[in-house]
């Protein structure tokens, strides 16, 4: 916000290095992205009036490729210390300048006729074309149902883990889309045809073809504002949303890199007060396990955020005890009910919850609290981190 405003938009653009001639057009089509997190997802819009354009510009075949270009922005990639066994899931889903549905997708595994048999693995129709290969089987009756996803290092497809019982319900596991520029480029094509589109080459990422550079601008989509785009992204913690955001840090006319981003940051937090040693941030998830701040560093950020009015997208964003988001099922009945507002902060044997509270007397506060390292179950954790936001709800002076 600090960096490009609350207005601020994403573009998205497709392109061709063709010409439209009886309905068909003699050429690819571009998909040129510039890190809009949301689209087909939470906070943004689907592709459908992508489509829509596309027809009322005359088309209705593709003689060419579908091509995602991701080159305003560094290629995909894990960040420094990122765990790889979370790559497989939605949350270590990579970020690159085209994403769409937040880089996952549903993968259905049903059972065989007798244990020991390959279970069979499906996608839906808009999925088709994401690289898998199933490793799981099929258990006796009765047994444990587990299945997992592994997005190997070094292997392009993701894999599939496991087993399903003889009988049981075919399991549902949702999971990462890969190379996102891909993904989204393999998505669209998919939604092309199902809308009635010919499309009669494959779905590609610009660093893997030679095509002429796309010079006719087809359609430009603007996402909604940044405003809108932080409420999924603290309500629900979305990974991949925090790294799209953080990128908005670089400096202008500089390619948002990761470092980029973290160099425009580094200074725009330190106008603000905070000590240059008191964070070491790698990512903009707080997937690495390199990720330091100390809780005075996120006491100023929510200081300098407040905006007692509540009108503020930073305030309408934070998850509300026991109403909704990362917080909805938590401090209910409590008088920290619709009087938390705070993002929560998880990973093994760390939990955490900075925000908001309003004391027994009216009075306003900002709150931190962290638990690094600790020992038993994360549900014990956070009891004793609700209780302590309890207990600032019921205080008085």
């Amino acid at each position: 916000m600090d960096a490009v405003g609350w207005d601020y938009r994403f573009e998205t653009t497709l392109r061709t290095n063709g010409f439209v001639d009886n309905g068909t057009l003699r050429g690819d089509l571009f998909i040129v992205g510039s890190g809009d997190p949301a689209i087909g997802a939470r906070g943004g819009d689907d592709v459908s009036s992508w489509i829509d354009a596309l027809k009322l510009a005359g088309i209705s075949r593709i003689d060419g490729r579908v091509i995602g270009d991701d080159n305003a922005i560094e290629e995909p990639r894990p960040a420094l210390a990122w765990a790889w066994d979370d790559l497989g899931y939605p949350t270590g889903s990579l970020f690159g300048a085209l994403n769409y549905g937040e880089n996952k997708t549903l993968v259905t595994i049903e059972p065989g006729a007798i244990a020991g048999e390959p279970t069979t693995v499906r996608l839906d129709a808009v999925s088709q074309g994401r690289p898998l290969v199933n490793r799981s089987v099929t258990g006796a009756r009765g047994s444990a149902q587990m299945v997992w996803p592994e997005q190997r290092p070094g292997e392009t497809a993701l894999t599939i883990a496991g087993s399903v019982p003889v009988g049981a319900t075919p399991a549902r596991l949702m999971v990462s889309a890969g190379n996102p520029t891909l993904w989204f480029a393999t998505v669209f094509r998919n939604r092309l045809r199902l809308a009635g589109i010919e499309v009669v080459g494959d779905a590609a990422d610009i660093d893997d073809v030679l095509a002429p550079p796309a010079t006719v601008t087809l359609y430009t989509y603007r996402s909604r504002p940044l405003s809108e785009i932080v409420t999924p992204l603290l309500k629900e913690s979305i990974n991949l949303y925090g790294e799209a955001i953080m990128r908005l840090n670089a400096a202008p006319g500089t390619l948002p890199t990761n470092d980029a981003a973290l160099a425009g940051f580094r200074t725009r937090v330190a106008a603000w007060g905070i000590a240059p040693d008191s964070q070491q941030l790698i990512d903009g998830s707080g997937l690495s396990r390199r990720d330091v701040i100390t809780p005075d560093a996120l006491l100023t950020i929510l200081l300098r955020m407040y905006d007692r009015s509540d009108t503020s997208p930073w305030m309408r964003a934070m998850p509300i005890g026991g109403v909704d988001g990362s917080l909805e099922n938590r401090m209910k009945g409590t008088p920290g009910e619709r009087n938390i507002r705070a993002k929560t902060g998880t990973m093994s044997n760390i939990r955490s919850l900075a925000g908001y509270v309003t004391t027994a007397d009216g009075e306003h506060l900002a709150f931190v609290i962290m638990l690094n390292d600790f020992e038993g179950s994360g549900a014990s954790a956070l009891r004793a981190i609700d209780a302590i936001a309890v207990r600032l709800a019921t205080f008085r002076r």
